[in-house]
């Protein structure tokens, strides 16, 4: 696998170095058409619907290509997709990678005042649905697409018109795209404000998989577990599973049973989880009463674990790989990774500190470390995180602004801040809209969390930034009990100080049941910012 990759991976860097190296395009329906030519009788997907080989799920892609093309679209136009994570949702991806037709994944968490915004930018004229969220269609705020309706049956028990226009459907001769054409349309989760439309191409697609492949070690017979929302980028991360031709494995929805009986059922060897689904997982009673042993390769993302936490899922899964993430949507998605290797000697030598690193640069990636004014930094300062490489998005739909100020000279400026340490290491410290300037000093919130969660009470912890009339802005604390126990503000400031500087200590303090979440388990700030923007809870000495 390493060096198949690593031929590959040569070949797209230097290829433009030859002279007719650049009439070879690397595209994505190259991928799938090699996997029903090569592995043509192995399986593509295992689903309760049954099993699909290569060949047959080609097959399925192709005609659902003819789909779209008996609809009235064609090369360039979008379409978008309202559907849980199944096999059919990606086989219309994958039928809009094969026809050069953009498929624009939506959030089906999203109102229908949101979704009209993101159908109304990407232009979409057709939207596939799953059964389930036709209703949603009928919202004044959707009129316009009500009669754009591909309606798709989630599972083959209840028949709608998807399966029996595929079966009546002619395969779609692959559309002649090239690398640089648009593969996909994402839209950020929101995070930080307003969701942007993300253009990944076919290039930045398959360079991330060759990346991913590269320091990861999957291999063909693996059997890939599809976790992750398909409308989010982490989905991508499960591209290296096609490139090498693995069999894959789609899960609705997360809930510990639920993914502890697929891995049973499917015998999983891999799978992409968030912090919050490890942690649900090892604490869940469900997790045990499963075979799961299968499992011998878990990638998590999105923020570092707690010590405890990665001890307790090398505990469930002896032998496991753990592999540590960092990456956005407008990368493809990764960027650096953690490896097993360095996870395990962390554990096994009592120095857990690189637990907290998102891991090295992955091959063809670039990072720098910037100071306000553009200038590269040395190793243990703090800065900008910039990055350029053939994963890097070609920019966002409609927004010239934003991309004169992230994509500048062949850079990408993530809003991430970090620094690298002297072995190439990349510890993340926050958001650069995440940091709190209190009294003319700069704090950083996911430092002051770190020392939150080591107080044995504490759940889930959350620090923003609130206005305040004599520091400009005060640390606000937003804290998820453990069940059963009780805290109080004057105990977390307590024990606050013990571990950090008083300037960084919270004032204000509200405890929650819950934290507000993006579908992948990212903290929504944004959200909690605009719910305490009015100064509230006990400020306390």
């Amino acid at each position: 696998m390493l060096t198949t990759c690593h031929g590959l991976y040569i070949f797209f860097a230097l290829r433009d170095s030859f002279p007719h190296a650049a009439e070879t395009e690397m595209i994505l329906p190259s991928v799938l058409s090699e996997n029903a030519r090569i592995h043509a009788r192995r399986p593509a997907v295992l689903d309760d619907d049954g099993m699909f080989t290569w060949a047959e799920f080609a097959d399925r892609v192709a005609r659902a290509a003819g789909i779209l093309r008996h609809l009235g679209l064609r090369r360039g136009g979008r379409f978008a997709v309202l559907m849980r994570n199944s096999f059919r949702q990606a086989e219309l991806l994958w039928a809009g990678y094969w026809s050069g037709i953009v498929p624009v994944p939506i959030n089906w968490r999203l109102s229908p005042a949101e979704i009209a915004v993101i159908l109304e930018d990407s232009e979409c004229s057709l939207v596939a649905a799953e059964e389930e969220f036709l209703p949603v269609l009928d919202s004044p705020e959707l009129s316009a697409w009500r009669k754009q309706v591909l309606r798709v049956e989630a599972t083959g028990g209840r028949k709608a018109e998807y399966e029996a226009l595929l079966a009546a459907a002619a395969p779609a001769a692959v559309e002649p795209v090239l690398e640089n054409d648009d593969a996909i349309l994402l839209y950020t989760g929101g995070t930080t404000g307003r969701s942007k439309g993300v253009r990944l191409s076919h290039r930045n697609i398959l360079a991330n998989a060759w990346q991913i492949g590269m320091v990861s070690g999957i291999r063909t017979g693996d059997v890939y577990s599809h976790v992750a929302p398909m409308f989010h980028s982490a989905d991508l991360h499960g591209t290296v599973g096609f490139l090498m031709g693995c069999s894959h494995v789609y899960l609705p929805q997360f809930t510990p049973a639920a993914a502890a009986a697929s891995i049973e059922r499917y015998r999983v060897t891999i799978a992409h989880w968030v912090p919050t689904m490890i942690r649900m997982f090892t604490e869940a009673a469900d997790s045990t009463r499963h075979d799961t042993s299968s499992l011998r390769m878990l990638f998590y993302g999105s923020s570092p674990m707690p010590v405890e936490w990665v001890r307790a899922v090398c505990a469930l899964f002896p032998g496991i790989e753990l592999f540590h993430c960092y990456g956005l949507t407008e990368t493809s998605p990764l960027l650096t990774i953690l490896d097993s290797a360095s996870l395990r000697s962390c554990l096994e030598s009592g120095d857990t500190s690189l637990l907290k690193s998102a891991g090295r640069p992955l091959p063809g990636v670039e990072l720098r470390i910037l100071d306000g004014d553009g200038r590269s930094l040395p190793p243990g300062e703090k800065g900008e995180i910039v990055v350029r490489g053939p994963n890097v998005s070609k920019g966002y739909l409609k927004r010239d602004r934003e991309n004169a100020e992230v994509f500048r000279d062949g850079w990408f400026h993530t809003g991430d801040v970090g620094r690298l340490d002297e072995d190439g290491y990349l510890f993340l410290v926050d958001r650069k809209k995440d940091m709190i300037i209190t009294g003319g000093e700069n704090v950083y919130s996911s430092e002051v969390e770190a020392v939150l969660y080591l107080h044995p009470g504490v759940s889930e912890a959350a620090v923003i930034g609130v206005p305040d009339d004599r520091y400009g802005e005060a640390l606000f604390a937003v804290i998820v009990p453990r069940a059963g126990v009780t805290l109080t503000a004057e105990e977390i400031i307590d024990h606050c100080r013990a571990h950090i500087g008083g300037y960084k200590i919270p004032r204000r303090i509200a405890f929650v049941d819950a934290l507000p979440r993006t579908a992948v388990g990212k903290v929504q700030k944004a959200a909690l910012r605009a719910r305490y923007r009015v100064t509230q809870g006990r400020a306390l000495g």
